[in-house]
């Protein structure tokens, strides 16, 4: 059985699931993919389905009835995972805007360089960001100083979605004490780690905005971060 668990939440994902399913498993690592599927109404977990056959125990998926909320999507793989064994646990994104490839630095970050979490940055020295507008880019870049200022967490990419942890790190972190669910949720996890003492690397990469699929960023994502790292500085 692999140590290594990747889980990746979709939701109307037909475009990109079995192109980053085969990618995946092309990797030289032995990787196995946790895909928690929102009830996508476009047939997307039949597609996974459809392909378990030919990744006969390293394919796994879970079906939710609606959007559920990205944050409660990875709590429910943490768990899944962390109730098999996995020693090893990703967030990655189906769109290709995280790069499958960067699973293996960031899986040695962890396994050989000592991190206890692996953070793929985009605002370290060799990270950057490829086909977003300027604005966005602003936008993104300055919500993790706002975030540094508040938390006094010393992270360049503190909303990050592009992560491994230890499994020491979820079994420490109460997982159901996670108060955010949308884009707070990656900003928590990493607070959350860092005021239990583990040690945070931030791995660059290049982020590129999807080109097949539609993104699910809305304005209530981020008033939930703006507001929700207020309330991390006073509550956890």
């Amino acid at each position: 059985m692999s140590e290594a668990l990747v889980i990746i939440p979709t939701y109307n994902e037909k475009e990109n699931i079995e192109k980053m399913v085969r990618k995946v498993f092309s990797l030289p690592s032995d990787f196995h993919l946790l895909i928690v599927d929102d009830g996508s109404p476009d047939g997307t977990a039949a597609i996974v389905k459809s392909l378990q056959k030919d990744f006969g125990g390293k394919l796994h998926i879970t079906e939710r009835q609606g959007k559920l909320g990205l944050g409660t999507a990875y709590i429910h793989g943490f768990k899944w995972g962390l109730e098999r064994d996995y020693q090893y646990f990703f967030e990655m994104d189906c769109d290709f805007s995280h790069d499958p490839d960067d699973l293996i630095r960031l899986y040695d970050a962890t396994k050989n360089q000592g991190a206890d979490v692996a953070i793929g940055s985009r605002y370290v020295k060799g990270g950057k960001v490829a086909n977003w507008p300027i604005g966005r880019v602003l936008m993104s870049y300055y919500a993790s100083v706002y975030v540094r200022l508040v938390l006094w967490m010393n992270i360049k990419d503190t909303t990050a979605g592009f992560k491994c942890y230890k499994r020491a790190v979820l079994e420490s972190i109460e997982l159901d004490k996670v108060r955010f669910i949308g884009y707070a949720f990656q900003i928590e996890m990493k607070y959350r780690a860092w005021k239990k003492n583990f040690k945070l690397v931030e791995v660059p990469i290049v982020f590129t905005d999807r080109v097949a699929g539609t993104s699910k960023m809305s304005s209530g994502i981020f008033k939930e971060a703006f507001w929700g790292v207020l309330q991390m500085r006073f509550v956890i």
